[in-house]
This record gives structure tokens, sequence and C-alpha cells, in this order.
């Protein structure tokens, strides 16, 4: 039996998703703007993410202790999320409290306080968030990659922010930035769970009566550019006895017709336990405990990437291993068996995205926020059921280039960074600290 997809009504124009679920007496509300950190001006990096924050924390001017009180009491969560693309305002409530966690979801909304002193708990909270940040050796190394890969665009600068961009940020312009994020063109909502249609009509109606329906800014986000030649990021951190090491090329984009059989593609290099990279890197050497490829989804085009973290003394074969691997995967494609184990996978395993009314939403709601067309999740099956291998192994010589990508590793200089240099020889070779302000 195919699984039920709400489709979208409008309330004043607003896209609204509802699915029903009597299933457990909880009720989940989204509501996204479309619109992220991508607008953040270099030199202003954690600005979105601060002001979103800062609208969840200051619904209604209320204080935080006694906002935090009010939700412990309705049995209520509220979130709020920031990536390049988009912000949220996220809550789970019990069903009988649902009509005062509207309330304060509208506050949050649309009659956020942002008051100063928020603010500056909210600065402070970020600084000591980036700092511990620096323990976090595959963070490091994920923005290293990031850094270099999408060099001079917006998806190669941080979300949270660093700490000299977190420093120089004052209230007025999360005020001014709030004024500019906050209108109805870009707004998405979508409720789930244990509530009757009707209700969860009419509580977007609030949500939206909330938001003003002046004309917004308008600000667009360039596509990245491919990086030309190999370029190796070593992230310098003294006494690790282990490396994070992650390879990133230019991936697809969700509109590019092939994107689907590149991803088909992806599960069998380094998407699934049984995939060639686990294989060969942990299975057969023990070199890494994972060994993992990804090919996300976003509003532009984003990263391939690849991430293994071995041990010092094994971080040299391990690389030199996934570079061939990769040249090989790109160049030779994969096989008619691999692409059964793959399919059978993928479409098996399509019922635990699918098995909750907050899920399917979900789905729902990033259909609308990335322009996909519609039925994008609910055709899945379907579609990968239709992927042929020939189109799969043109998709990867047509969209993945080896001889242009960065490599960024975390580990300590004197182990590692020479082995690493005589493996890619012909590469730009950057070294980074740890503590470095721009990671």
């Amino acid at each position: 039996m195919s699984p039920h997809f709400p489709q979208p009504s409008t309330v004043g124009n607003v896209p609204v998703l509802v699915e029903t679920s009597r299933a457990i007496p909880l009720v989940h509300i989204s509501v996204a703007i479309r619109h992220g950190a991508a607008g953040d001006p270099p030199g202003n990096e954690g600005l979105t993410r601060l002001t979103t924050r800062l609208m969840r924390r200051t619904a209604a001017g209320m204080p935080l202790t006694e906002l935090e009180k009010h939700l412990d009491r309705l049995g209520a969560a509220l979130g709020a999320d920031t990536s390049y693309s988009n912000i949220s305002l996220q809550a789970a409530v019990l069903t009988r409290s649902c009509e005062p966690c509207i309330q304060i979801l509208t506050d949050a909304l649309g009659k956020p306080g942002l008051s100063d002193q928020e603010f500056g708990r909210l600065k402070r909270e970020t600084f000591a968030e980036i700092t511990d940040g620096q323990d976090n050796d595959r963070g490091l190394a994920s923005r290293a990659l990031r850094r270099s890969l999408f060099a001079n665009h917006a998806y190669g600068r941080s979300v949270g922010g660093t700490l000299s961009s977190i420093k120089s940020l004052q209230a007025d312009q999360a005020r001014t930035l709030y004024q500019a994020l906050v209108h109805r063109d870009d707004l998405l909502i979508g409720i789930s769970g244990d509530i009757e249609e009707s209700d969860a009509l009419r509580f977007a109606e609030r949500l939206v009566a909330s938001v003003p329906a002046t004309p917004r800014i308008k600000t667009e986000t360039r596509e990245p550019v491919e990086i030309t030649g190999r370029k190796l990021v070593f992230v310098n951190k003294p006494n690790r006895t282990q490396t994070q090491i992650y390879v990133g090329l230019q991936g697809s984009h969700p509109k590019d017709e092939d994107h689907l059989d590149l991803h088909v593609g992806n599960t069998v290099f380094g998407g699934m336990f049984s995939s060639r990279l686990m294989q060969q890197v942990r299975v057969k050497r023990g070199w890494s405990y994972g060994a993992y490829s990804s090919l996300p989804l976003d509003r532009h085009r984003q990263a391939f990437t690849i991430w293994t973290f071995p041990k010092s003394e094994d971080a040299a074969a391990c690389l030199k291993l996934e570079l061939q691997m990769l040249d090989e995967w790109v160049n030779q494609g994969i096989s008619a068996k691999e692409l059964k184990s793959a399919k059978n996978m993928l479409t098996r395993s399509y019922a635990f995205l699918v098995d909750t009314a907050s899920k399917r939403l979900g789905l729902c709601l990033d259909e609308i926020m990335y322009d996909l067309p519609r039925g994008y999740y609910a055709s899945y099956p379907k579609r990968i059921a239709e992927v042929r291998l020939e189109d799969v192994n043109a998709g990867l010589r047509r969209r993945l280039n080896p001889s242009n990508l960065v490599v960024a590793v975390v580990g300590t200089n004197e182990r590692v960074l020479s082995e690493l240099q005589n493996l890619m020889p012909d590469a730009e070779v950057e070294i980074v600290p740890f503590d470095a302000e721009n990671l």
C-alpha cells in the first residue's frame, strides 16, 4: 500500500501542509522561511542563526526563564534551526496543549522581543560553542573542506559564524535582519499529528496573520563554481593519533535530470554497509571504523564528499586507496549486480522514510522548500526501480571530476603531512592551525 502524502493548501497565499495521525496524542508544527545563512554578508557569518535563535527565545518579549517554564507546563518543546537555505521554528506539543503552544509559536514568529540582554547571552553561548567545536576533529575537517571547495561562495562560510564575526555582531543587526527575513512571501507551514485539518488550518491562519505582508527584500545566491585542480588542506592539531579525512568535489543538483542516477551510484560507492568504500576500507583492511560517501540535496549545487577516520599511520594509505577507488568508480562505473543491490536497498528502506506523519510531511515541505517537482518523494520507489545502468555510469562521468577536488585532513603535522604531500605531489597545499579564526 502506497503511503499517503498531504497536498498543500494555501492560507493567504502561504503553502500549508497538514497530515493527520491518531497514533499518539502529539502534534508537530513547523514554520519555515525560505531564506537562510547563505544571505549572511562576509564578516557577518552567524547573524541569521543568532537572529533565528533570538526569535525563539524572546516570544512576545517574555523572559527566557518564564518561557521555558510555560513550555514545560504545556508538555511542549520549541526549537529553532538555521541552514544555508532556510530558517525554521518547530514545536512538538501534547494535543491538549496545542492552542497555547500555537500562541507561543505565533509570538516567536510575529512578536519576538529581540532584546539586547538575550542577544548578549546568545553571543556568549555561541562563543562557547565555537570554542568547543575546536575539540571536534570531524567538524574541523568538514569546515576546512567547505572553506576551500566553496571558496568565495556562501556555502564556504560557517552557518554558526566565527569568533570574530560573532564578536562584531550587534542586537540592532538582528532586529534589522528580522524585518528583512520574516515576510509572508517566504513562509511555509506544516502541521502533523493528532489534529483535525480544520483546526490545523485555523492555527495556520493565526501564524500567517502574525507576519507582515509587505514586500520582502529579494536576495539571490549564485551557483557554486567548480574548483580547478587538486588541493590539500591540512588542519594541524597537536597530539592526534587518529586523522579525519574528507575528500570533496562538486556534486549534483536535485533538478539535474541525472541526480537520481548519481544517488544510486553513490549508494554503491559509499551509501550502505555493503558499499565499496565500507568493504575495502573497514572490512578488508580495518583502517577506519566507517567509510562513507554523501551526495546531499540543497537549493544549490552541493558537494559530493567521502569521509574516513583512520589512525595516523594509516592515513596516507587510506587516502591513496580512496582516490584510486574514486577514479575507478567515476571512469569505469558500477556493475549490474551492484545496481540491483543498491536499488533493492533503497526501495526497501523507503518505508523508514515515510512511516510517520511527521516524516511524510517533512518530505513534502522539502519539495516546496527546494522547488522540486510535485510528488518527488511519492514517486521515489518507482523512479529508483526505473534507473538504468548506462544512465548511472554516464552520470558519474558527466558530473564528477576527480581531477578537481579538495582533501581536508585533521592530524598532527609531523606524523602524516609529508606522506600526504608525497601522495598528492601536484596538489596545492595549505596548512591551517586547528584554532585558526576562519575555522
